[in-house]
């Protein structure tokens, strides 16, 4: 007989029976793979329970009996059952894929058992993370009170067996809505039988069940009409474990809605986290409360409850623990009526979507019958049997000006809406359509922190996707908090999606997600300001990743690198095409700096990483591509800079070099005044017969003679202007031409305090972090506008000045007309 068709008699053959002098004599035999346990429930007085004869006889309160050997017992009162109580104990394994038997419950027939207490109890275990499943759906249970009777007299119990003890899951009693219960990795299941009832037969199938992360997970049907069910809390009414989570799984019927209320509630005092109630349908969270919270009504379809406890503070032993008691009530489902007012949206319009046709849900606005809903003013809609997975909810809205000085000049809230709870569904998405002027930019910030972009190697750990979009469909990039981009700017009409991630709903309405403001266009087609964290590296991915840029697109980040410290750059998953004109750029220059530091294009071999030892440029142009795609992921790690004492040594040493010279020339002209007023008055001999008297009025004077090139004070750039040159070649001096007049900002050199700051013309320096959203980045080099004319290559282009010397006018892209060489 194989052991799944094994009988689980665990009551067992009684021979003979005899009452001698007071004595209770039996036999029973045991089935093969249980224990029978016989305990006194009381106090014996004298009344023990003994095996064997002679000198083998033994005697105790409490007997453990196992295998199928034939045992004779003696009981040493005439009426044990008052004394003693009985528990058959059998163990079943399940495997990863199958159980070695089931709980069958059978008697075999008038025994003298009858007259005692009973408890079959059922080991069972799993192997884990896996879960064994026990099948109720032949009769159904409902859950008691502990101290409660069924009406039967059969009474069922469940415990979870963990590291820490020993929970009681719930009492139960048969017919009622529970269909199945699983029990993470070990645990028990009883039934509790008094004396003089006899065993009803049954069967509960046993299998393996899922991957649960709780306890326990009881799954309900309910029934259709109207009905109500009640569940305790583990343990009850004493405290839910530390830390422990309880799942129940409700089967709704189609048309009927739910409502959820929590009764008798104990809270017990957290140290840490919160104790909370989750709700979960189709897989996905739809929403967390606090225990406290009004519980959800009108909820549709089969819906997931955890209940999630804290780590409770027991210090003191009056301290209370989590205890309550689940009302899920039950009702076929009505027309719900809602009321929207895209009004208080900002600007925002909503549209409802029916996803699955042969769903019966039915929207209506206004009394029609709909299938796509979009609202734009106060409207009254209704929603029938529509399930959350039924609909789809999104909202949109449109951010745009014609000219630049109709524009807002502050940014724009870019914000969650706050929608009606009666909605069938919460919020997918939020789309902003935004639209500059001819040549004008987009330009983004995060009120809540900088950004940071989501690519493999630095996935975002928020709630939240923020999707940037170009018209035409070209995916800028994927963005979210906790970051260090602190500003984007992108030449072009943007789309803005916010959604949750996943595919989750959005559950934080209210929220600030971006500012957006419309302004003046930018030299570049996207320009990023990026000021990177001290160990913490940072991906930056060009537009349109894993996709290459567009053609002849350009793109620049601006890095601000902490004094004291280098950036290390490193090229990745570089792609480069084959161009069919121009070329694709990767370079790489200081802030205040006419040299680059890096250069790099398709056609050629160059190192993937550098080390820059102040804020830069970073500066990547696309070709028009041949074949093939340009895209790279560029990683910037922070690091202790190792030139920092030189440049102390150096900058100590030109110092002294620079007093040295001054007090040099000090002493030479001193000493030439001095000889000239030491000079003595000589006879001079005149061949030609003409003389002249010596003294001050001397010889007539040449050039070098007069004194036309003494001073009375000397300008020290005039003096040391050689000195100062040669610092500029060796970096020791910023730069140096004085024969350059100022003539105020250009284009590409505005003010970095905006005008909305009230103050202009500050400088920052190279080292200066951006942090402050009203400060602009440092400006690009000088480049002219690069937009709808062709891009070639990216060079230091060179002209002379009045004076014949070459100058550098600008590093970057260089425009030629169409048609051009």
């Amino acid at each position: 007989m194989s052991l799944s068709g094994v009988t689980l008699q665990i009551l067992l053959l009684t021979v003979m029976v005899f009452t001698v002098s007071g004595v209770q004599k039996l036999t029973i035999t045991p089935d093969r793979g249980t224990n029978f346990n016989i305990r006194s429930s009381s106090q014996p007085k004298g009344c023990n329970v003994c095996t064997g004869a002679g000198r083998s006889r033994r005697c105790n309160t409490s007997l453990l009996l196992r295998d199928n050997t034939p045992v004779s017992l003696e009981f040493e009162c005439s009426r044990p059952q008052d004394v003693f109580s009985v528990e058959i104990v059998r163990n079943i394994e399940c495997t990863t894929k199958s159980c070695n038997s089931h709980i069958i419950q059978a008697d075999s027939g008038s025994l003298p058992l009858l007259d005692f207490d009973r408890k079959f109890t059922w080991n069972l275990k799993a192997s884990a993370p896996k879960a064994f499943n026990i099948d109720f759906s032949n009769t159904g249970l409902r859950q008691i009170n502990p101290s409660e009777r069924c009406p039967d007299r059969h009474s069922y119990t469940l415990q979870a067996f963990q590291t820490t003890g020993n929970v009681a899951v719930g009492k139960y009693c048969r017919t009622g809505t529970i269909r199945s219960a699983q029990i993470l990795n070990q645990g028990s299941f009883s039934l509790d039988v008094p004396a003089g009832q006899k065993l009803q037969s049954g069967q509960f199938d046993v299998s393996v069940g899922e991957e649960i992360k709780s306890l326990a997970k009881i799954t309900l049907t309910l029934p259709k009409g109207a009905s109500s069910s009640e569940l305790l809390s583990p343990n009850y009414p004493e405290s839910f474990p530390d830390d422990g989570v309880m799942e129940w799984y409700f089967q709704v019927p189609e048309k009927h809605k739910t409502a959820v209320q929590l009764l008798q509630l104990i809270q017990p005092r957290c140290l840490k986290k919160d104790t909370a109630v989750e709700y979960q349908s189709k897989g996905r969270v739809a929403s967390v409360l606090r225990l406290t919270d009004r519980q959800p009504e009108q909820s549709q379809g089969n819906f997931s409850l955890m209940l999630r406890n804290c780590e409770m503070d027991r210090r003191r032993a009056a301290s209370p623990g989590l205890s309550l008691t689940l009302k899920v009530s039950s009702s076929e489902s009505s027309p719900v009526l809602c009321k929207v007012d895209v009004s208080k949206m900002e600007g925002l319009s909503l549209h409802i979507e029916k996803l699955r046709p042969a769903s019966y849900c039915e929207m209506k606005i206004n009394s029609v019958l709909k299938e796509k809903i979009t609202v734009t003013s106060h409207s009254d809609l209704t929603f029938q049997d529509c399930l959350p997975e039924d609909v789809q909810v999104t909202a949109m809205g449109v951010m745009e000006c014609s000219q630049l000085k109709e524009c807002p000049k502050t940014p724009a809230r870019l914000s969650l809406p706050l929608l009606p709870t009666c909605l069938p569904a919460n919020l997918s998405s939020v789309t902003w359509a935004l639209r500059p002027p001819q040549h004008g930019t987009v330009e983004l910030t995060s009120p809540t922190g900088p950004l940071k972009q989501s690519v493999p190697g630095q996935p975002c750990n928020d709630s939240i996707i923020i999707k940037v979009t170009e018209d035409g469909g070209t995916t800028v990039g994927h963005f979210c908090t906790q970051g260090s981009i602190q500003m984007v700017q992108i030449h072009t009409n943007v789309s803005v999606t916010v959604s949750g991630i996943g595919g989750e709903a959005l559950r934080m309405s209210g929220k600030d997600v971006l500012n957006a403001r419309l302004k003046e266009e930018i030299s570049e087609s996207y320009i990023f300001t990026v000021s990177p964290k001290r160990d913490t590296p940072v991906l930056l991915a060009t537009p349109g990743w894993p996709v290459g840029m567009r053609s002849d697109s350009t793109v620049s980040w601006i890095v601000s690198v902490p004094e004291r410290m280098d950036a290390h750059l490193v090229f990745a998953n570089l792609r480069q095409p084959k161009c069919s004109s121009s070329h694709t750029d990767i370079r790489v220059q200081r802030v205040g700096r006419r040299e680059e530091d890096y250069s790099r294009r398709e056609d050629e071999e160059a190192e993937s990483q550098i080390t820059v030892s102040d804020s830069f440029y970073l500066n990547m142009s696309n070709c028009m591509p041949e074949r093939g795609e340009f895209s790279v992921i560029t990683e910037i790690t922070l690091q202790k800079s190792k030139n920092f004492l030189l440049t102390i040594i150096l900058s100590a040493v030109a110092a002294l070099v620079v007093i040295f010279v001054i007090v040099l020339a000090v002493v030479c002209v001193v000493i030439r005044k001095k000889k000239k007023e030491l000079t003595h008055q000589v006879s001079i001999y005149n061949p030609n017969g003409s003389g002249f008297l010596p003294g001050h009025n001397g010889f007539p004077k040449t050039r070098e003679d007069n004194e036309s090139h003494v001073y009375a004070s000397i300008e020290d750039t005039l003096v040391y202007t050689h000195l100062l040159r040669k610092g500029v070649e060796f970096g020791i001096y910023g730069e140096f031409d004085t024969s350059r007049p100022f003539t105020g900002h250009t284009d590409s050199q505005k003010p970095l305090i905006s005008e909305d700051a009230g103050v202009a013309d500050v400088q920052v320096g190279p080292n200066q972090q951006f942090r402050d959203s009203s400060i602009e980045a440092p400006p690009l080099p000088e480049r002219p506008p690069s937009h709808g004319q062709q891009l070639v290559d990216n060079e230091i282009y060179q002209t002379e000045d009045q004076h014949g010397e070459e100058r550098c006018l600008d590093l970057g892209l260089r425009l030629e007309p169409e048609g051009g060489n």
